[in-house]
């Protein structure tokens, strides 16, 4: 039974992830930092594991981390101050990295964003700015580790019913359904044709796209 921890797991994409996970027979750890979301997050299968990411330093993390079989990076700040986004979509991010080297957990699944490359061409004084920073760093850094990585950049969220299928290197804002994003996650974590791959998506057209599993091992 592979053992998976997902941090961000009150996130609306990891609780669609969760039940996924749990019904293919996964055992699944969500870290989320309010105990207020326990039985939110336990209501889909997960085991809910209290814990602020964005205060615990690689040591802690490690220990979070250590017995697990791969790791999904899901968290995130939400936007708005910049110093907190800083310090979870980037640095914490980057500490569950180095912990997870630390613990022996190699298998690394990073949820980024469409736009997440060196010229993202956001201003530097945009207030999207420091995200997309942030999450560019912090895609860099699993690129520099020895990890197995795969680093997942979904365009535009939606709450559209799920296709089950995408688009790679969509155009534009490449739009797609949440629960998509969480289905591709799931197929990801076990397609180890993913490792060491940036994979940029959308939902596309019915006619410009395939089936998730198709389209993440072309």
């Amino acid at each position: 039974m592979p053992r998976v921890i997902v941090f961000g797991g009150h996130g609306r994409i990891a609780l669609l992830l969760a039940p996924l996970l749990v019904a293919r027979g996964d055992e699944v750890t969500s870290v989320i930092r309010n105990p207020d979301h326990v039985a939110e997050v336990e209501a889909g299968g997960a085991h809910a594991l209290v814990a602020d990411v964005e205060s615990l330093d690689t040591a802690a993390l490690a220990e979070l981390i250590r017995g697990h079989d791969a790791v999904v990076w899901s968290a995130g700040a939400g936007g708005g101050d910049p110093q907190r986004t800083y310090a979870v979509d980037r640095d914490a991010a980057i500490r569950t990295m180095d912990a997870a080297a630390i613990a022996g957990v190699r298998r690394y699944v990073m949820v980024s964003w469409l736009g997440s490359t060196a010229d993202h061409g956001v201003p530097e004084g945009a207030d999207f700015f420091p995200y997309a920073d942030a999450k560019w760093a912090a895609d860099e850094h699993l690129r520099g580790t020895e990890l197995e990585g795969t680093i997942l950049a979904p365009g535009t969220l939606t709450f559209d019913e799920p296709t089950g299928r995408i688009r790679i290197d969509p155009d534009g804002r490449g739009a797609v359904s949440r629960a998509d994003v969480a289905t591709v996650i799931a197929e990801a974590l076990s397609d180890m044709s993913t490792i060491g791959r940036t994979i940029r998506f959308g939902n596309g057209t019915p006619e410009a796209s395939a089936p998730i599993v198709e389209a993440l091992s072309s």
